[in-house]
């Protein structure tokens, strides 16, 4: 009953989420290839309905996104901003002390139980011998025995252990102290950065996904405040009826997990964040500060061009609390009043701080700080749209785009015989995590089991080692919606089994090329492993949930030399060369990207080598290097 009380909270309606029999005969029964993708074109970039009653002025909202998402002081150290992570194709090419150990794993109860042994030292350069992660004494036969297996996980290094104490306005650093870190990310008994658990998915054509991060814990209903939606029902931000009016108010944005996903890393106490960091804290040490202080900005920037100071740093704007201004609608600023937080999390409006160490004092830009960033930075992304791959061009009616082997590649992705990559990878977004595909259909049934639409467990891991869309909410819920329906989806007239652990996101497709190495865990190194791991049918002859419920494994295709030649033709055909050359709207301010630490240095702000990629403007510059390139 405690499941079924949250039904109702679900965004998507009754009628979407009720399987007939007939619909799952017809899935079941369909064999013939389905159609070509088409191009991304023919997509619209989802939005928000009621995104007006926020925003005031879309170019304004986009160049403040765009600020704050290369922004070095978002993260408490005043290096780590959330491009740190997202710099190249969209994710991150970095590789030294880029290596996680196994601390998503669980116990048979679902109990976290990480493995804090690091098969790659913290602060190692990764080699191409380390990969695969997984290696079988048969490379075509997925049960044969392993001749190395590792756990751990190749992603992006974010902050050092730390605890927050304060912020200074306009500072490029929190006051910290730094504490041991029980994870083990340690050299020579001094932090080094931490790195996240799951490898770095790219942020370009995120915007077209109904829910975010390899695990969908981004909602896609934004609540102002964190990732989990309607979720929490105690999310609220405060609105500003009149300049001495103002009142607590639930807010509620669809077609929004970019904005879910966006306010989640400035407080993760890996990615961005020292711990106990609140996110109005984050507002006071930016809303006073120049923009983009501390790095370069082109004048020909697409978007900032027009603000910035080259040759000198920053953006020609005193401040970001004046950019909010010029975006936002006032009801979500406009007061003098304190919205004033108890130490157990009570909030209420006030005049003046009262000078108690057991309150805390914000302004209403301080505390709706979080609604600001999230919606920022979800309008920046959503320009992130890579379309104009030779793919696309092809499908848009340029038969000239692409030459014989991206269309037997194609047309192998989509076969029903040698491919099926098409049912997973769905649609003009090639994936069925797509918000066209989940609103049209939020539940699958693959091989008699009912799944999340956009999710798959296809045997990189086992599912204990990270449950993905099979975890749990903070307020006790299954994150998969598939596990929230009050009627249980039907295969031919009795409720379907339900699988969820260990299923993973299934991501896009578009500039694959680009974002090695590959899986949730990065453990693969190209795409011609990948292509290997799919021909296989995935790594592990037997795949289950926690309870021991078999799930069904990938096909086991053997694809021929061609086959796979084919369609890594195709894959390649997925590449935008804006995207590569960075061309608008894919061009960027200067960043300083920490890659690994200096030897013998004793103070922690020495420790850091940093590579600097250099600002460019609307029509880009040289490619960067790709990932051990």
């Amino acid at each position: 009953m405690h499941q079924l009380t949250h039904v109702l909270r679900w965004s998507l309606s009754a009628a979407l989420v009720t399987i007939t029999i007939a619909a799952v005969q017809l899935a079941g029964a369909q064999t013939a290839d389905p159609p070509r993708p088409p191009s991304l074109k023919t997509i619209a970039v989802p939005e928000p309905a009621n995104l007006a009653d926020f925003v005031k002025d879309r170019a304004a909202a986009i160049a403040l996104g765009k600020a704050l998402f290369w922004d070095m002081r978002v993260g408490s150290d005043g290096v780590t901003a959330c491009a740190t992570c997202h710099f190249n194709g969209g994710a991150d090419s970095r590789s030294v002390n880029q290596v996680s150990p196994g601390l998503k794993i669980v116990s048979p109860a679902g109990t976290p139980a990480p493995d804090l042994t690091f098969n790659i030292a913290p602060g190692s350069q990764l080699r191409a011998s380390d990969f695969p992660f997984r290696r079988l004494a048969d490379a075509n036969n997925r049960a044969s025995l392993p001749l190395f297996d590792s756990n751990d996980v190749v992603s992006s290094q974010g902050v050092r252990a730390a605890r927050f104490l304060r912020v200074t306005p306009g500072a490029r650093t929190d006051r910290t102290v730094s504490v041991p870190d029980p994870t083990g990310f340690r050299v020579h008994g001094v932090n080094v950065r931490r790195v996240e658990m799951r490898n770095t998915p790219t942020v370009i054509n995120a915007v077209f996904n109904f829910r975010n991060f390899w695990d969908g814990r981004a909602q896609n209903d934004f609540n102002g405040v964190n990732n989990w939606g309607a979720r929490d029902a105690n999310a609220q931000v405060y609105r500003a009826t009149t300049a001495t009016l103002v009142e607590p108010i639930r807010v509620s944005l669809a077609n929004s997990s970019l904005a879910s996903q966006a306010v989640a890393p400035p407080l993760d106490n890996f990615e961005m964040s020292a711990s106990g960091r609140p996110f109005a804290m984050v507002g006071r040490k930016l809303l006073t500060a120049r923009p983009l202080s501390s790095q370069k900005v082109s004048p020909e920037d697409s978007v900032l061009g027009a603000y910035s100071r080259w040759p000198e740093k920053g953006l020609n704007v005193r401040s970001y609390a004046y950019m909010i201004g010029a975006a936002f609608q006032p009801q979500w600023w406009n007061s003098q009043r304190l919205i004033q937080v108890t130490q157990n999390g009570v909030t209420r409006v006030v005049d003046r701080a009262d000078m108690d160490p057991a309150t805390q004092e914000y302004s209403m830009l301080e505390y709706n700080f979080s609604l600001f960033f999230g919606l920022a930075l979800q309008m920046y992304e959503a320009t992130l749209v890579s379309n104009d791959t030779p793919y696309d061009r092809f499908m848009s009616g340029d038969p000239a785009a692409v030459d014989d082997a991206v269309i037997r590649g194609v047309d192998v992705f989509r076969s029903q015989a040698r491919g099926r990559c098409i049912n997973c990878h769905e649609g003009a977004e090639l994936t069925g995590a797509s918000v066209t595909r989940v609103t049209a259909s939020p539940v699958r049934i693959r091989e008699g089991q009912a799944l999340d639409r956009g999710f798959n467990n296809i045997g990189v891991r086992p599912s204990y080692e990270d449950l993905g869309v099979g975890d749990s909410d903070p307020f006790g819920n299954p994150l998969a919606n598939v596990r929230r329906l009050a009627t249980p989806p039907l295969c031919a007239g009795v409720p379907c089994p339900i699988v969820a652990d260990g299923f993973l996101k299934v991501p896009g497709l578009r500039n694959v090329a680009l974002t090695a190495p590959y899986f949730h865990n990065g453990g693969t190194l190209d795409l011609s492993g990948v292509l290997e791991f799919y021909s296989r049918g995935g790594d592990y002859g037997k795949l289950e949930q926690l309870n021991g419920l078999g799930i069904a494994p990938l096909n086991v295709l053997l694809n021929t030399d061609q086959e796979k030649s084919d369609v890594l033709a195709f894959l390649n055909a997925l590449t935008d060369e804006r995207v590569v050359s960075r061309k608008a709207p894919f061009d960027h301010p200067q960043l300083l990207v920490p890659v690994g630490q200096q030897a013998g240095a004793d103070d922690l702000d020495d420790l850091d080598l940093l590579l600097e990629i250099p600002a460019v403007g609307r029509n880009g510059g040289a490619p960067l290097k790709g990932f051990l390139l």
